[in-house]
């Protein structure tokens, strides 16, 4: 007997019938860089991604709604920095103010999800207080908690800490809930490798450290079982949502993490894996828009629930999902 394989790849019905996952606009969250100002200025080492001001960013949410990305995930991109990150948990900051606009317009039509971080607030550019050099844990968890709950009284549905400090998940939850809070969700990055693959972001985002390197908070990319330990201690902390990040070069964490817990995973298709496919799309050496659905179909196929992801929008006015 001839086993032909070949018989469930004859025709595009066929194959659809077959296929193991699938890769739908539910599963794209957009993000988006919020500024202070107005209309908005392209970032150039993400090419097709602006820093956008509050009634810009309420016009593209707008036109992606329509595409059918119901999800966003905000960072802000302010212009006061200070060593305490005062202006991260402002009520009248500019992720505050968006949020407040952006929930007064579309309601529950969109969900709303906001980074939790202080790099792009303070003026050394880590993701915490510095202290005679030292970025501190317990003082920077507390300024973290206190910026979760200011984006939670703003409308944020979902909190995205990204700091990768010691135990900021149980601080958020317990000052989200002690406010009554409850029923906001945290998206933990739960597995957050140091590296090279954020340039672009730290372009956009005004972000980048301006002395030493973020390896004694970010985890080592030499390890896998640390990043799942964290992941499970997230969980233990009150975390909703587990964050794999880089996305393409950790699928092997997120089927790891995968088999070991049932709660929904996420993965950022980061910044240099978007801008390197444009990069090698604009000198003619790949199809950039092929590449692109193949890396986001493989976080899924890996094991991810949702994907963070730059190329959302243009997956779908280019129709490589529908």
């Amino acid at each position: 007997m001839f086993i032909r394989p070949r018989r469930l790849r004859l025709n595009p019905i066929i194959r659809d019938l077959v296929a193991e996952m699938d890769l739908r606009p539910r599963h794209l969250i957009q993000p988006y860089f919020v500024h202070p100002g107005s209309g908005s200025s392209n970032i150039e080492s993400l090419p097709g991604i602006a820093r956008t001001g509050i009634d810009e960013t309420c016009r593209q949410v707008e036109a992606d709604l329509k595409l059918g990305l119901k999800s966003i995930l905000l960072f802000g991109v302010p212009d006061t920095k200070s060593p305490m990150a005062e202006h991260s948990h402002d009520p009248e900051g500019v992720i505050p103010m968006a949020v407040r606009e952006l929930k007064k317009r579309f309601r529950q039509d969109l969900l709303v999800m906001t980074d939790v971080c202080l790099c792009a607030y303070t003026d050394h550019g880590h993701c915490g207080v510095v202290e005679d050099g030292e970025i501190k844990n317990d003082e920077s968890v507390a300024i973290l908690a206190e910026m979760a709950l200011v984006h939670a009284q703003a409308g944020a549905d979902i909190v995205a800490p990204s700091d990768m400090m010691d135990g900021r998940v149980a601080a958020m939850r317990a000052r989200l809930d002690d406010e009554g809070f409850q029923n906001v969700s945290i998206l933990s990055y739960a597995i957050k490798h140091s590296g090279a693959y954020y340039g672009p972001f730290r372009d956009a985002a005004g972000s980048s450290p301006k002395f030493g390197d973020r390896r004694t908070y970010q985890m080592d990319p030499r390890n896998a079982r640390e990043g799942l330990k964290d992941a499970l201690l997230d969980l233990e902390e009150g975390a909703d949502i587990l964050m794999v990040k880089p996305g393409i070069h950790n699928l092997d964490l997120v089927w790891r993490l995968r088999e070991l817990c049932l709660s929904p995973i996420a993965t950022y298709h980061v910044s240099s894996e978007y801008s390197a496919v444009k990069a090698a799309d604009r000198l003619g050496w790949v199809n950039g828009d092929q590449l692109m659905l193949e890396q986001l179909i493989s976080l899924r196929r890996a094991g991810s629930d949702m994907i963070v992801t730059y190329a959302g929008r243009e997956a779908l006015q280019k129709q490589w999902i529908s």
